[in-house]
């Protein structure tokens, strides 16, 4: 006791030491600067502390883009921008307009009604811009089914029956209702959903995948954890930042291995008690390469975080490919510490665009998800997803074409996409001039440059009728096989091109690209983010813009 007494008293003499003389130096300074220099200081601790919980992105990273704020505040500086987007504005328009052959524009609404014959004429000239043959396998993924006829019927009957339907009222669209519920349980059973799991309807993957983070958002506040983060791998869908950016959390990115599969030890060192969410892909969208679920979902349990699959992309291909004989680590709620899976009936699902499933494990994570506001003056409101008003025939068309295809027209088209997508693989790596990117594990298969410019090798396949996906970090391009390339004549043509492709852009040497993805992913590399998100903004403008008028 006597010791503990005399180190007590050491501390206390030691602290009062100090303390006199801190107050003997400050003592020299006038209050007011004191207080003002207590003031800064706390505005400056505060500022960093916010960048700091803003961003996953390296303090470094973040400075400079802040520092390149201020640098545009100068006039000189921001003219000089100003100038340059000015002049990126009308070649961007002409791009998006490139199509319109005829270049007119409807701005305002007719006085009198126009006929059907003339509105379906038009519509059929509006279809008639497009100038990639879709049905013939020349575009990566976008269309995910063959559109036969027999289908396209059925569609256009039940969307007859159900085009004014809105499952936000059950009471006056019962049948809307039950389709659905219905189509939620066959997706979660495909899925070996629990008896207790539950899931939404909603209008695309992106969507599905807000929801699982809004619900995991709103589960860890309810726990304590007053900044959640995101943990996923750098291949997860961009939605995923999408989420954090909309639900004011933070993404925290895992590196990958060469087959772009998560590192799991990686992950394991960057959980934190601010991650409320684990994420893999089955697969990813850059490469196609499924993560290590199983073990994700380990680690999950093993600290109690719940654990998300994106399988949007994959979604109607996974589930098939055990029984179309091409086997997968389990990926679905046959792991326990997998929680939420979100999957897309409208790619390989074969529905209309606008419609994916989020999935839960339990109601009362699903509860999570729900809004409600019990005391608005209108009455209650209360809806499961983002949306109030909700398209019943969307869910409709999608509830019939899962009826009508039917388990074993999945694994069939299953079995003929993975079997055509692994002969791609295994022909293009006889090219000298790429290699492969990440591992064709499901439908994608991805290739890097190897001695030439991949993005002017896209470039290049696309005036050959191609329409593939560019990507970045690194350089590489994807061809996403659908049914309608799941043959060995689309595939022989497409490599045929690339081979011929690669040389003549090999034979041409390193000249710099001016135009197309080229150049844009050449500009995206060298000038600040800021400045590549106004350039997309003009783009995006562009979509909805008038045509040029042509000049004479």
């Amino acid at each position: 006791m006597d010791s503990v007494k005399h180190g007590a008293e050491v501390v206390v003499d030691l602290t009062k030491m100090h303390y006199h003389m801190i107050n003997d130096r400050l003592s020299r300074y006038d209050p007011a600067v004191l207080v003002l220099a207590v003031f800064g200081g706390t505005l400056v601790y505060t500022k960093v502390v916010h960048l700091y919980r803003k961003s996953e992105d390296p303090i470094l990273k973040r400075l400079g883009n802040y520092v390149f704020s201020l640098l545009r505040k100068i006039p000189s500086v921001r003219d000089k921008i100003e100038k340059e987007l000015s002049a990126e504005k009308p070649k961007l328009i002409e791009s998006i307009h490139k199509d319109d052959k005829d270049r007119q524009f409807i701005s305002t609404l007719p006085i009198s009604p126009l006929s059907q014959e003339s509105i379906l004429e038009l519509a059929e000239k509006y279809e008639n811009y497009n100038t990639f043959n879709i049905q013939g396998g020349r575009v990566s993924g976008a269309v995910y089914t063959n559109r036969h006829a027999e289908h396209v019927n059925l569609l256009g009957k039940i969307y007859e029956r159900y085009a004014f339907s809105n499952p936000l009222h059950p009471d006056v669209f019962p049948g809307a209702r039950k389709m659905e519920a219905e189509l939620i349980r066959m997706v979660l059973n495909l899925y070996n959903g629990p008896e207790d799991s539950s899931g939404s309807v909603t209008s695309g993957g992106t969507e599905s995948i807000i929801m699982a983070c809004f619900s995991y958002r709103n589960r860890a506040y309810s726990m304590g954890i007053e900044n959640p983060v995101i943990l996923a791998p750098k291949t997860a869908h961009a939605a995923f930042d999408k989420a954090a950016h909309l639900c004011g959390m933070r993404l925290r990115h895992v590196p990958v291995d060469e087959e772009n599969r998560v590192d799991l030890k990686e992950m394991e060192r960057l959980i934190d008690s601010n991650v409320c969410v684990l994420v893999g892909s089955a697969p990813n969208f850059p490469s196609g390469t499924v993560d290590p679920i199983p073990e994700i979902a380990k680690l999950g349990e093993k600290y109690s975080i719940p654990v998300h699959v994106d399988a949007c992309l994959g979604g109607f291909m996974i589930p098939f490919m055990n029984d179309a004989g091409y086997l997968l680590p389990i990926f679905d709620f046959r792991n326990p510490g997998v929680t939420s899976i979100s999957c897309d009936t409208h790619k390989y699902g074969c529905t209309p665009k606008g419609s994916s499933i989020v999935m839960y494990r339990s109601k009362e994570l699903h509860h999570f998800q729900y809004f409600s506001c019990p005391d608005w003056c209108g009455g209650i409101y209360a809806t499961p997803t983002i949306a109030g008003s909700r398209a019943g025939a969307n869910t409709a068309v999608a509830w019939a074409t899962l009826l009508s295809f039917g388990r074993d027209e999945y694994v069939r088209r299953c079995a003929q996409i993975v079997k055509h997508t692994r002969m791609l693989a295994e022909k293009i790596q006889k090219i000298k001039w790429v290699k492969p990117y990440g591992s064709s594990d499901v439908s994608l298969v991805a290739f890097s440059g190897n001695g030439i410019n991949i993005y002017e090798v896209s470039d290049r396949m696309m005036k050959l009728g191609w329409n593939l996906n560019t990507l970045q970090n690194p350089a590489a391009i994807h061809i996403c096989l659908t049914i309608n390339q799941a043959n060995e004549e689309v595939v022989n043509a497409f490599v045929s091109d690339l081979q011929k492709t690669c040389e003549d852009v090999a034979a041409a040497g390193n000249q710099k690209p001016d135009h197309g993805m080229a150049a844009m992913y050449g500009m995206a590399a060298q000038v600040p983010k800021s400045v590549v998100d106004e350039v997309i903004a003009l783009y995006i403008d562009a979509t909805y813009s008038a045509p040029p008028v042509e000049k004479k």
